[in-house]
């Protein structure tokens, strides 16, 4: 098979608004195992959009975005679910912004021939295919960006803020994440960014602007984060995967005593995973562990052992189909720093 072959039948993004899950969500509240626990997730979801006091954070690791949930998170940006973003860099650069910038993502096997892949620069996500000349296209778009900025260091925010205005010049796809969060003023923060397709295109930059040029500074990153965290009092986490997100979130709350602010633990916590906390793969920990480092409280916290695209669509269309979003206020903690 040639590479037109191979890419021929793109990936589809599930839309939460084109049905109505509650039925089955509320079935599966009198099931057991994971199904009882995705209900639960889904019942302290909506009291976080119930909490008027409270300010939901969407944190993503892992593949969803390019596996066909890149919709989902759109849509709880643009129906005030939630109010800021905490991602590793391939879930906003390599998938969001890639297909931002028109590209796709598509269908493909597991089981294909990985050398027969890398022959036809085509990257493989599991299941899924990705262009890699297009890729490198993105790569490319980032150092456009990179050199049309002043040459200063920049919180991952900031920079992606950036890409946000670029994609309302020059965007392919009216639903991007990044493009919603520039227009909502929900921050998106990627604690490792450079660990993703914005990385290469910003080591070439400073390659040709070796004594002035852009940089991502990982600690106002976490600084920035904290001070939205004491902004808002009140928070609840919605994390998709584990990794360095959920615990950039979480740590907000040591970070901000450690600066004389006495905020309270995230009261609200649901993290969707199918990782184990024997191997240490859990991100460190399960929520409950982690009251024991003063990040997260047990009354409101659920973990979900499954993998996120099977559940997080109806965890999401319950909450949307529920309509609490609708009365709730945007934060916009963008506006914390653009003043």
């Amino acid at each position: 098979m040639n590479k037109t072959d191979l890419l021929k039948e793109t990936i589809k993004h599930i839309d939460i608004k084109s049905f109505d899950a509650s039925a089955l969500l509320d079935s599966m509240r009198d099931m057991s195992f994971s199904s009882r626990d995705t209900a639960t997730a889904a019942d302290i979801f909506n009291l976080m959009l119930g909490d008027q006091t409270c300010s939901p954070w969407l944190t993503i690791a892992g593949s969803t975005s390019a596996g066909g949930c890149m919709q989902v998170y759109i849509d709880m940006v643009r129906n005030n679910m939630i109010d800021a973003v905490v991602a590793t860099g391939a879930s906003i650069v390599d998938m969001d912004f890639f297909e931002a910038l028109g590209f796709k993502h598509y269908r493909g096997a597991a089981t294909h021939d990985d050398k027969t892949l890398r022959s036809l620069y085509i990257d493989r996500i599991y299941d899924t295919f990705i262009d890699e000349e297009e890729l490198q296209n993105c790569d490319a778009t980032v150092k456009e960006i990179a050199d049309s900025l002043e040459a200063r260091p920049y919180s991952s925010r900031e920079f992606i803020y950036e890409m946000g205005r670029y994609l309302s010049k020059h965007g392919k796809k009216e639903d991007s994440l990044i493009l919603a969060c520039y227009e909502k003023n929900v921050p998106i923060f990627c604690p490792a960014f450079s660990d993703s397709s914005a990385g290469f295109g910003l080591v070439k930059h400073q390659v040709e602007n070796p004594v002035k040029h852009v940089s991502i500074d990982s600690v106002k990153d976490f600084h920035e984060l904290t001070q939205v965290k004491i902004a808002a009092g009140t928070t609840g986490l919605f994390m998709v995967g584990g990794g360095v997100p959920k615990n950039f979130a979480q740590d907000t709350v040591v970070c901000a005593e450690i600066l004389g602010y006495d905020v309270p633990l995230h009261k609200y916590a649901i993290q969707i995973t199918v990782a184990d906390v024997r191997d240490g793969a859990c991100s460190s920990s399960t929520l409950k562990e982690a009251a024991s480092w003063g990040k997260v409280d047990t009354i409101y916290e659920q973990m979900v052992y499954a993998e996120a695209t099977t559940v997080v669509p109806l965890i999401i269309n319950y909450a949307y189909v529920k309509g609490l979003w609708k009365k709730r206020i945007p934060r916009e903690w963008t506006k914390l720093f653009n003043k």
